[in-house]
């Protein structure tokens, strides 16, 4: 039997894992097939697909968006997956060019605040912790405050500076789950709600529904933070809204403290209907008959 990791991050990101790390590391954990899916970029995805052809790895291109959904006069984070996406797709990369300045700069706006409350972090001490090809955020200011011993860890970090609502906490560029949807179906790829279970996103499994009506495609079902119970009923709830069903370790590499990847393996099947339906988005992209960016 075969099995998948759809939810994967590298040093293009927020992951600590080269692509030459991240490949070793699936083949280790006895995966056939990984997605990555770094936040706001596709830049690592050609060299990993080198490396996933070598080891005989299938790679599924893949992308981490944030998008804005209002629920109760509330506007909250969704996180959105996109699956077996075209990463050469202009206009897809045009708008990742946007969301990787907007990115940038936040964390300059977080440094800022975090100089107010007299913290002294700079730009160099972030940019010592990343690569100077990824699209920063807000765990690179989190490992910089380490670094520079300013807190003793990054639960540390998040929990006096970065986390919600915590003084130097600033909030993420992000469009609408209809628009996020559409830029992704533009790309030839699936929209999959990412890992649904996880605070601050908790409470909001009775509205996966209308995220569904905006255009989402399925649900990350299977995650590292997803109780069984959790996983169960997600799993439920995409066969009842005829979604597809996915899921992923989101492993950052050592980022979180523990090499997450391979704890969640997916059943291969699963990758062939999200590839499917992505075939189709494709096909009725190219035929130019794209009306309706559900499906």
């Amino acid at each position: 039997m075969k099995f998948a990791d759809l939810q994967l991050h590298s040093i293009f990101s927020d992951g600590t894992f080269t692509p030459a790390e991240l490949v070793a590391a699936a083949k280790d954990a006895g995966l056939d097939c990984i997605a990555l899916t770094d936040h706001d970029t596709v830049d690592g995805v050609e060299e990993t697909e080198r490396l996933c052809n070598a080891a005989g790895i299938e790679l599924v291109a893949g992308c981490e968006l944030t998008a804005d959904f209002t629920l109760e006069r509330r506007s909250r984070e969704v996180h959105i997956l996109g699956l077996f996406i075209n990463p050469a797709d202009e206009e897809f990369r045009r708008a990742l060019g946007l969301y990787k300045r907007a990115r940038a700069a936040r964390v300059d706006s977080m440094i800022g605040k975090l100089n107010e409350l007299g913290v002294p972090l700079t730009r160099d001490h972030v940019m010592e912790q990343a690569d100077p090809r990824c699209a920063l955020g807000r765990l690179h200011v989190g490992r910089a405050l380490v670094a520079q011993k300013f807190v003793s860890d990054a639960d540390e970090a998040f929990a006096r500076y970065l986390g919600f609502r915590r003084p130097a906490w600033v909030a993420k560029y992000r469009v609408s789950v209809a628009d996020t949807a559409s830029l992704i179906h533009r790309a030839g790829g699936v929209a999959i709600l990412a890992h649904p279970g996880i605070v601050p996103r908790s409470g909001m499994d009775e509205f996966i529904p209308q995220l569904v009506a905006q255009g989402l495609d399925g649900i990350e079902v299977w995650h590292t933070k997803h109780t069984p119970a959790q996983s169960g009923n997600y799993k439920a709830l995409a066969e009842r809204l005829g979604c597809l069903i996915t899921g992923g370790s989101d492993c950052h590499g050592y980022a979180k403290g523990k090499v997450l990847i391979g704890s969640v393996k997916l059943p291969y099947e699963y990758v062939e209907r999200a590839r499917e339906a992505a075939e189709k988005i494709s096909a009725s992209r190219v035929g130019g008959s794209l009306a309706n960016d559900k499906r």
